[in-house]
């Protein structure tokens, strides 16, 4: 019998040029792995996790009800279009995270939970999206994606703990952050095998031989969402090649004053002057990250603790650390508020974009959280977090969950990793401190 799937482009059959490779978005046209079995149709579940430091705006930080008709104070009304595949969890905390300190050893285990080593020698432990990095990794070109849009701090806190806890959410093993990428334009460049001569020609015009084939192969639907796709491609293309320029210039700048551009400050290191365009471009990179299933699994350090950045464009006067000590002010409300928005554009790029019957967020989780409740207290008994996405249907969403008033065992940040861990095929019997998924979750 004539194979029906003969001639026709596997999902994994790319799009190729020279020295570029192009995974395509789902195209309902193309078998999807068809070669590999029935049970390989199901959508890949991605998991990426949005990090603010120094805690929230507490007072207007709250939602009740369920659904779409759930409130949401001040700080959450970005994600309003979002109710019904929200989850809002308060009361969950790190008990390593408690008693250490303020700051860094509040901070590093925030995806680990592991108890943190004082002094010159890094220990804590590996954390949740590096697990599931480490499963899903042979599946995709990258096993994660680590990014940052502020630079690491060096040197010791006054509690003798390493910046290095500040500076970094994901861990690849008890010693050692994964190098964290803050320059979007190598961020993209690791998407797209970007190297050397090849920035100076698009990757469209590089494979358009291949798209243009392609084109005549698919139903109009599939082409339209073909060209949605590239259209995009080459507009984050764009908008990354100004940010390379700014860099090289940098990095000559630091060449000739003899310094590196890690100790210089913004915009003098080459990163985007404007905060505003490094966030939604980093948010842009992972979202065809995950479109083209190159990775499953990313971090993004918005900002780190203790961060040094400004917000003119929120009328906000001073850096965001000291804003967080004032964090029932209309200020840092207004700060909390612009970064629960960074996870409402997520989530919203991943919404406008298809998978067989559902979108890329339904098949995905995307984590919001600090690694305190309240700046002024340095309290990090209880932390902010906030899920959006349903992983493939194995999440129920529209809840507001409040574990404040149970007991320590029941409200771990682990218990939820081990959760997560589950709902995407990867089972393990404990997680930092905690031996059992999340009750009630």
């Amino acid at each position: 019998m004539m194979n029906p799937h003969a001639n026709k482009p596997s999902r994994r059959t790319m799009l190729k040029g020279i020295g570029v490779t192009m995974a395509l978005p789902w195209l309902e046209s193309i078998p999807f792995f068809a070669s590999e079995g029935a049970s390989s149709a199901t959508a890949p579940k991605r998991f990426a996790v949005l990090f603010m430091g120094n805690g929230i705006c507490p007072p207007h930080w709250w939602a009740k009800g369920t659904g779409a008709d759930m409130e949401l104070g001040k700080c959450l009304q970005p994600l309003a279009p979002f109710r019904s595949r929200l989850n809002v969890i308060s009361g969950l905390f790190n008990k390593a995270a408690t008693g250490v300190g303020i700051h860094p050893g509040q901070t590093g285990n925030i995806l680990s939970g592991a108890a943190l080593q004082k002094g010159a020698v890094l220990r804590g432990g590996v954390s949740v999206d590096q697990v599931l990095a480490r499963q899903f990794g042979e599946e995709t070109a990258q096993p994660s994606l680590v990014l940052g849009c502020e630079q690491p701090i060096t040197g010791y806190h006054e509690t003798n703990f390493s910046m290095a806890y500040s500076s970094h959410i994901s861990w690849q093993d008890a010693n050692s952050p994964v190098p964290m990428e803050v320059y979007p334009s190598l961020a993209f460049d690791s998407l797209f095998d970007n190297q050397g001569s090849r920035r100076t020609v698009s990757i469209l015009d590089r494979v358009k031989d291949q798209a243009a084939a392609l084109q005549h192969q698919v139903s109009s639907s599939d082409r339209a969402k073909l060209d949605e796709y590239l259209t995009s491609v080459r507009e984050v293309e764009k908008r990354v090649e100004r940010t390379r320029t700014v860099q090289k210039r940098a990095e000559e700048k630091a060449r000739d004053r003899g310094q590196r551009t890690i100790t210089m400050r913004r915009p003098d290191n080459g990163l985007p002057e404007d905060i505003r365009e490094h966030m939604r471009l980093m948010c842009d990179i992972i979202a065809l990250a995950f479109q083209t299933d190159k990775t499953r699994i990313a971090t993004l350090l918005l900002c780190r603790d203790l961060s040094g950045l400004f917000y003119p464009f929120l009328d906000v006067r001073t850096a965001h650390h000291p804003t967080s000590h004032s964090d029932h002010s209309d200020a840092y409300e207004r700060v909390t508020r612009y970064y629960v928005g960074q996870l409402a554009y997520l989530a919203e790029r991943l919404a406008a974009m298809p998978e067989g019957d559902k979108t890329v967020l339904d098949n995905s989780c995307l984590m919001f959280l600090s690694n305190m409740w309240s700046g002024s207290r340095h309290d990090s008994s209880k932390l902010p977090v906030l899920l959006v996405g349903g992983l493939g249907g194995t999440l129920a969403t529209g809840r507001v969950l409040e574990y404040t008033k149970r007991e320590d065992k029941d409200r771990k940040m682990c218990g939820l990793y081990l959760s997560l861990m589950e709902r995407m095929g990867v089972k393990a019997g404990r997680f930092g401190d905690a031996v059992a998924p999340l009750a009630g979750f």
